[in-house]
């Protein structure tokens, strides 16, 4: 299946912008890494059947996958699937999404709260990296979750290709990144 060509909307809401995540039982703040992930076969289980919307073992093959996880471990709290955009000069979000055990749509009690903003973060680093100074896009998956994108984190409503697609632009990106103090760990999958 080609993935090259089909239009993921986002649908991961950001419950609160937090250095770290935060244990929701405990109120403890927990420490993290972002993995860079390029083995199809260790995604292979991160799948619709195990609640994680798609199959991404699947997006691998066309997208750049990072992982947030507790730090010094591989306990994956959320991935995000990006694609460099030369012509835009912006970082695409292809998909994103929380663990099961994190995501409010599927648990009455989310074990961790921060993911989300986690996640877009880690996507404007990406942007960085790539010389675009943190710019990002991407299609929300309605109006009340671009409305949200717009309130929490400045993005611009563009609706050219989609009519939730939306753009966090460099220097909203830049105060978004500020926030967070996860590493990479430089370890890769």
């Amino acid at each position: 299946m080609d993935t090259e060509n089909i239009i993921r909307e986002i649908d991961i809401w950001i419950d609160e912008f937090t250095p770290c995540l935060k244990d929701n039982l405990t109120g403890e703040v927990v420490n993290t890494e972002v993995i860079r992930i390029r083995r199809k076969s260790f995604l292979g289980k991160f799948n619709r059947k195990s609640g994680w919307y798609v199959n991404w073992g699947k997006i691998v093959e066309d997208y750049e996958v990072y992982a947030l996880v507790l730090e010094g471990t591989v306990d994956i709290q959320g991935l995000v699937a990006l694609k460099r955009n030369d012509e835009l000069k912006a970082m695409y979000i292809a998909w994103m999404c929380t663990a099961p055990q994190n995501n409010p749509k599927m648990n009455d009690s989310p074990k961790y709260t921060g993911v989300g903003g986690h996640l877009f973060a880690i996507a404007g680093s990406e942007s960085i990296k790539a010389e675009y100074g943190g710019a990002i896009y991407g299609y929300a998956a309605n109006q009340q979750v671009l409305e949200h994108y717009m309130k929490k984190m400045h993005a611009t409503h563009v609706g050219v290709l989609h009519p939730y697609q939306f753009c966090v632009f460099e220097n909203e990106m830049q105060e978004i990144i500020k926030t967070y103090t996860y590493a990479y760990s430089g370890e890769e999958i």
